[in-house]
């Protein structure tokens, strides 16, 4: 049994509130156990220069931890981010972007925010799974609008911890078992359960490749469960659009 009582095959309770910011129409709060992610899209119709006359857009994110998302104070990060916020920004830029073809996007820029206001283990796949659901509220608005004539959103985009907890494979860890896995995975998957990264780390000794596949099937079994969320979430949006 798990700290929290879980089965190891168990997600934390999910859920995603649309509207979380009156003033922002593509912002989703979401909730993972007591992770709490703040996900905001933002259209920029400029591109970055690298990729400007290419005919395509390009998706970016950006990720921050409030000071206190967690029992001791976090320090902002004023003048630059630390490489861990770098990895985790380019983790959910990349992963975004697999679900989307960037030349039906056209030449403009999203930008995605996912700020973390409560951290109880797997920000970083909360935040993924926020992002996508901000980007599809904001395409499905320039569609609307007429600004996109097909949608560049091809799959869903999904994303779940998994790591081996006293010698068990263990599915969505929160903080606790997170600093005592010794082995911490994140995996990040299409709707139609195609891989996107892998991400995994042994601590304090190896693991097996038997293991491995072990980890990767029980994060692949979260997948349907998040895509209804997702989906919950951009309904709900639409109803009240």
């Amino acid at each position: 049994m798990r700290n929290d009582g879980r089965k190891n095959n168990e997600l934390r309770e999910m859920g995603m509130d649309p509207f979380y910011l009156d003033l922002i129409p593509y912002s989703v709060l979401v909730r993972m156990g007591n992770t709490r992610v703040l996900c905001c899209a933002t259209l920029d119709k400029g591109v970055p220069s690298w990729l400007k006359g290419q005919g395509k857009g390009w998706i970016t994110a950006e990720y921050g931890m409030l000071p206190r998302c967690s029992n001791e104070r976090i320090q902002r990060e004023r003048k630059s981010v630390s490489g861990r916020t770098q990895e985790i920004q380019r983790l959910i830029g990349r992963s975004i972007r697999a679900g989307v073809d960037l030349v039906k996007l056209g030449e403009r820029q999203i930008i995605l925010d996912c700020d973390v206001i409560q951290a109880d283990g797997g920000t970083r796949t909360a935040s993924i799974n926020g992002a996508f659901v901000a980007l599809r509220m904001l395409v499905n608005d320039l569609i609307k609008k007429g600004e996109l004539k097909e949608d560049p959103i091809l799959e869903h985009i999904c994303a779940i911890s998994v790591g081996i907890v006293n010698g068990q494979p263990c599915l969505d860890l929160d903080y606790v078992e997170d600093s005592s896995a010794h082995v911490d995975m994140n995996i990040i998957m299409t709707g139609s359960k195609k891989l996107v990264e892998v991400q995994g780390t042994a601590e304090g000794k190896t693991f097996e490749r038997a293991e491995l596949d072990s980890l990767v099937d029980l994060g692949e079994s979260s997948v349907e469960k998040i895509v209804k969320v997702q989906d919950q979430a951009v309904s709900e949006w639409l109803k009240r659009c």
